[in-house]
C-alpha cells in the first residue's frame, strides 16, 4: 500500500481540491465568499461569471461591457464548424449534452482561438509603449513579429463579412468606458494601431473584427489572454445549444455535412 495513501488524514482529503470558489457544506453554498441566496436576483449572470472567475464583483458598467461583447458573440450561423457539428451531433440521438459538447469541442486554434490570440497581439503592443516605444513603433514591431509567423493576424480581415456589423457598437461601448473611466483605453488604441498600419496603401480595407472588437473588451477589463477564448466559448455555447435544440426538432435522422443528393468527389 502507498505510504502516502495510507498515511492520509481527513485534512488532506479535505485539502485535496481545495478551492476559494466555492464553500459547500450542508445547508450551506457559498461563491466567492458570499453566500449564493444573496447573489440570486442581485447578480445578473454576466457578473457572476466575472465573481467565480476574477474573485470580486464587476461594476455595473463593467458587467455591461462584458455582456455586450459576450451577446455579440453568441452565434454566427451554420456554416460555423461548431454550430455545424453540433447540429450533426443532435440528430444522431445523443442528447443535447452530448451535441453541445461535441461543437463546443470544435473551438481550437483556428475556430474559436483568434480572441485569445488578439488579446495577446495587443497585449505586446501595449508592453512595448510602455517599455518606451512611441504607439506606431510598437505597434509596426509586433505586427512584422507575428507576420513571420503566419500571415493570419488575428481579429482582423473577416471571410464572409468586408466589415463585421458586430465592430462598431462593441467599440462604440468601449469609447464611451473610456471617457467614463471605466478602461483605461491603450488596448482599443493598439487595436486601431493595428487596423491603420493593415489598411495603409491598401484599396480594400482589412477591418477590425468580432474577435479584434471582443479582444479589445476583455484585455481592457483586464482578462487574461486564455480566458478570452474561455469567455468566447460560453457565449457561443448558447448559440450551440439553440441550433442543436432545432435541429433537435427537425425530426431528421443522421443529418450529414451535405444533402444526400451530393456526394464527394473521389480522387
Amino acid at each position: 500500500m502507498d505510504t502516502e495513501a495510507r498515511d492520509a488524514t481527513a485534512g488532506d482529503v479535505a485539502d485535496w481540491w481545495a478551492t476559494s470558489i466555492s464553500r459547500m457544506e450542508p445547508g450551506v453554498l457559498e461563491l466567492r465568499g458570499i453566500p449564493v441566496q444573496d447573489l440570486i436576483g442581485s447578480h445578473g449572470f454576466v457578473a457572476t461569471i466575472w465573481l467565480l472567475v476574477r474573485g470580486t464583483s464587476p461594476t455595473p458598467q463593467e458587467a455591461a461591457l462584458l455582456e455586450a461583447a459576450m451577446v455579440a458573440s453568441v452565434d454566427h450561423g451554420p456554416q460555423a464548424p461548431s454550430i455545424a457539428i453540433a447540429r450533426m451531433t443532435a440528430t444522431c440521438g445523443v442528447g443535447l449534452n452530448n451535441a453541445m459538447a461535441s461543437g463546443v469541442n470544435a473551438l481550437g486554434d483556428s475556430h474559436g482561438g483568434a480572441g485569445q490570440q488578439c488579446v495577446e497581439l495587443l497585449s505586446e503592443i501595449v508592453e512595448g509603449e510602455s517599455g518606451g516605444l512611441d504607439l506606431a513603433d510598437a505597434t509596426a514591431r509586433v505586427v512584422a513579429e507575428h507576420r513571420a509567423r503566419s500571415r493570419y493576424l488575428p481579429g482582423f480581415g473577416h471571410r464572409f463579412h468586408p466589415v463585421d456589423p458586430r465592430r462598431a457598437p462593441l467599440l462604440a461601448l468601449v469609447d464611451a468606458a473610456v471617457e467614463d473611466g471605466v478602461v483605461a483605453g491603450r488596448h482599443i488604441r493598439a487595436a486601431r494601431a493595428v487596423e491603420t498600419l493593415l489598411n495603409e496603401g491598401r484599396a480594400k480595407p482589412v477591418p477590425m473584427n468580432i474577435d479584434g472588437a471582443t479582444a479589445v473588451i476583455y484585455a481592457e477589463l483586464g482578462f487574461a489572454p486564455p480566458l478570452a477564448r474561455g469567455l468566447f466559448v460560453l457565449s457561443r455555447s448558447v448559440g450551440i445549444l439553440a441550433h442543436a435544440w432545432e435541429e433537435t426538432n427537425s425530426g431528421r435522422r443522421n443529418k450529414g455535412p451535405m444533402p444526400t443528393s451530393i456526394l464527394p468527389t473521389h480522387r
